[in-house]
């Protein structure tokens, strides 16, 4: 996947994360592009520790996948947040 790929990929779930898990969560669009490609690393991780697959493309496995990943961030930054 090219960088452009990685953005757009960001972008939507970030977007998709943020929507599934609605809150007073910091940043604006670069944050939830940011969210999102970390959301994609960690669910490709693991995602493959599991056995079902990584994130290779836009498709519908691979955003389920970083969906879930920015999911798992956004619930570790708010326990986080609570607990400072």
């Amino acid at each position: 996947m090219g960088i452009l790929s990685w953005i757009v990929l960001g972008l939507i779930v970030g977007v998709l994360a943020k929507f599934l898990m609605p809150g007073n969560d910091p940043g604006g669009i670069f944050v939830t592009i940011l969210i999102g490609i970390a959301g994609a690393f960690v669910g490709g991780v693991i995602g493959s520790f599991i056995g079902l697959g990584s994130v290779t493309g836009i498709n519908l496995m691979s955003v389920a996948l970083a969906t879930g990943g920015a999911v798992l961030l956004l619930f570790l930054y708010r326990l986080i947040k609570r607990q400072a």
